[in-house]
């Protein structure tokens, strides 16, 4: 329950003393007995409204959020690599002998861009949208989910102004197939490849994403008021 509380007026009394000591001042003791003057009680009309806020249904999120110009969201996520999964990044297959493992088709790449837009418009992350409980979502492809957080942007009236996105692995190399993943996720989102920037590190041998035992990535998006 949420409430918002309005002072429509203060009237606060004051007396300006006579003398800066009570005329019973002692020096011998040091003692200040003091005359108190009680401040009359302050007259304060309050009007409070009281409104319930519901939680935002998972399956049917709304954007309920103060319009702005202009909105931010970042993406990461992470998924463990394993050998008999195919591994699918912005929608594409890339050959290599491990893939994600992951209750959808482990999409890093899409699964960050849809937690970037969702993070803008003010939204539950993927995970609650999408939930990994539900077994409809069990190997689903991530352009379903891609596809719904553009609906949403539409519907909360947001175009997406740029996106940058970096991916971390050690192996495969994704120089080769950079250019199409770019052409696949502006597809997806229905923009033009100029405002959609695709960027791949390794993580110098460090930890898992450096022992090809997994594989990251993070997206920032630029959400623009139509």
């Amino acid at each position: 329950m949420a409430y918002s509380f309005t002072i429509s007026s203060i009237s606060i009394p004051f007396t300006k003393p006579s003398s800066p000591f009570p005329s019973s001042f002692h020096s011998s003791n040091s003692h200040f007995p003091l005359n108190h003057h009680h401040a009359k009680p302050l007259p304060l009309s309050l009007s409070a409204s009281a409104t319930s806020t519901t939680a935002i249904e998972t399956d049917k999120p709304q954007f309920s959020s103060k319009p702005l110009p202009f909105r931010v969201g970042h993406g990461f996520d992470l998924h463990r690599l394993e050998p008999g999964y195919p591994l699918i990044i912005g929608g594409i297959n890339i050959p290599h002998d491990r893939g994600c493992e992951a209750h959808s088709d482990g999409d890093v790449l899409l699964h960050c861009v849809v937690d970037a837009i969702l993070g803008a418009l003010g939204l539950p992350d993927i995970g609650q949208i999408f939930p990994d409980s539900d077994p409809k979502w069990k190997g689903c492809d991530s352009s379903v989910f891609v596809h719904e957080s553009v609906r949403l942007m539409h519907e909360a009236g947001y175009d997406i102004g740029n996106l940058d996105a970096t991916l971390i692995l050690q192996r495969p190399k994704l120089s080769p197939h950079k250019d199409t993943i770019k052409a696949n996720l502006a597809a997806l989102l229905g923009v033009d490849p100029s405002i959609v920037n695709i960027k791949a590190k390794t993580h110098e041998k460090v930890d898992s994403l450096g022992e090809n035992r997994s594989i990251a990535a993070h997206t920032v998006v630029l959400l623009m008021k139509k």
